[in-house]
């Protein structure tokens, strides 16, 4: 697979199947992600990665727990954007629509919203932490060390899911790997295995913004 075929077959999986994924390949994929652009070459990320036993005491005990309060970081502000925010209504309209969930079900909104908790039943999650002190330059070389390893698991055949949602966890999510919640920030999970193709969650159509919308161009005749 090419990097062009691994971009465009990239996507955020929320139907896994529960094959095992190999340590080895895990290991291979974030060593070879070691080398994502860093500013200053300060490396920000860290990250703990569970599988198995580790994996499921963990999704036990969010399962027995409700989100912190107050959260660990606000990701919702560009919802005060009315061009944001009906890009956020337009993904959910398609992703909830591809599961005939219809928008007044709440009760079947909230159920899907808390597989969450299991990662959509992949058998790896990637737990992304940093030191608090780090800025948004380093906030942004870590989305770039995030972007490469899904690439790379592409490459591999695997799929993943970015989840933010785990922030909402953070501090039981920090107690329980070892994380101290004084220093780190827990910025994300990354749920990883295998797609289950058949899903329909995993197959509606992307709605994505046309280039000419977001980039401008200067210089060619």
């Amino acid at each position: 697979m090419d990097v062009a075929e691994a971009v465009a077959t990239r996507r955020s999986i929320r139907a896994f199947r529960d094959t095992p994924v190999d340590l080895e390949t895990i290991r291979r994929v974030l060593d070879q992600a070691r080398m994502a652009p860093s500013g200053c070459n300060f490396q920000p990320w860290r990250a703990t990665v569970l599988t198995g036993e580790p994996l499921k005491a963990l999704q036990a005990k969010m399962l027995a727990s409700a989100p912190q309060d107050p959260i660990e970081y606000s990701f919702s502000e560009p919802n005060a954007s009315p061009t944001h925010l009906a890009r956020l209504q337009n993904l959910g309209a398609c992703m909830y629509g591809a599961m005939q969930v219809d928008r007044a079900d709440k009760e079947g909104r909230d159920d899907f919203s808390r597989q969450n908790i299991v990662s959509f039943g992949a058998p790896v999650l990637l737990l992304c932490h940093f030191e608090r002190f780090m800025g948004s330059p380093q906030w942004s070389d870590v989305g770039m060390w995030l972007q490469t390893i899904m690439l790379l698991l592409r490459g591999e055949g695997l799929d993943s899911c970015p989840q933010e949602w785990m922030s909402l966890y953070a501090r039981l999510i920090k107690a329980e790997i070892g994380v101290p919640e004084e220093e780190q920030l827990l910025f994300c999970g990354i749920a990883i295995g295998h797609r289950d193709p058949d899903a329909p969650v995993n197959n509606f159509e992307r709605p994505r913004v046309p280039l000419g919308e977001q980039v401008r161009f200067a210089g060619w005749e």
